[in-house]
């Protein structure tokens, strides 16, 4: 049994460490990293599942990007504990999260991940969305949380100011 609750700052380490062991050695590397350096995540939308213990099963973050001219939520690092895979902990999370988004008004998230996964939430591929290289287009995944959000948008994803 996981309860979800916001990271606090007393957080952080822990669920950097599980980044670590859910994520190969040089994930800092990634392109996507690049977009959340010296900006601060989108806190009320990262989050954690603890169990009965207070020991954490899983995490989610968002950080804000631009689009072109345009704000994004950009989801992610997301990620389950390998003794709590399969349990549907990640999707809870994204669930979570995204119904959060959307009440908070936010228009669109973009993430870099398997479609195949994805599009169970909604998640479908971008065309003419250009994350920093090297990103393989095709698991560059946007959702709509207002009819329509993705329309027009195109151009490269940038840090937010």
């Amino acid at each position: 049994m996981f309860t979800l609750a916001q990271e606090t700052a007393d957080d952080w380490w822990e669920v950097e460490a599980l980044f670590d062991l859910a994520f190969a050695p040089g994930r800092t590397a990634l392109s996507s990293y690049r977009l959340r350096e010296d900006v601060a995540p989108v806190a009320p939308l990262c989050r954690v599942a603890r169990d009965e213990n207070g020991t954490i099963g899983g995490a989610i973050r968002y950080w804000p990007v631009r689009v072109g001219d345009h704000d994004a939520l950009l989801l992610g690092p997301v990620a389950v504990h390998p003794i709590a895979q399969g349990e549907g902990l990640g999707a809870a999370l994204i669930r979570d999260t995204v119904a959060r988004a959307e009440e908070q008004g936010f228009a669109r998230v973009l993430l870099v991940g398997d479609a195949p996964y994805y599009a169970r939430f909604g998640f479908q591929r971008l065309e003419g969305v250009e994350m920093p290289p090297p990103t393989n287009p095709d698991r560059v995944l946007g959702l709509e949380l207002v009819p329509g959000a993705w329309a027009g948008v195109t151009g490269p994803v940038t840090r937010a100011a």
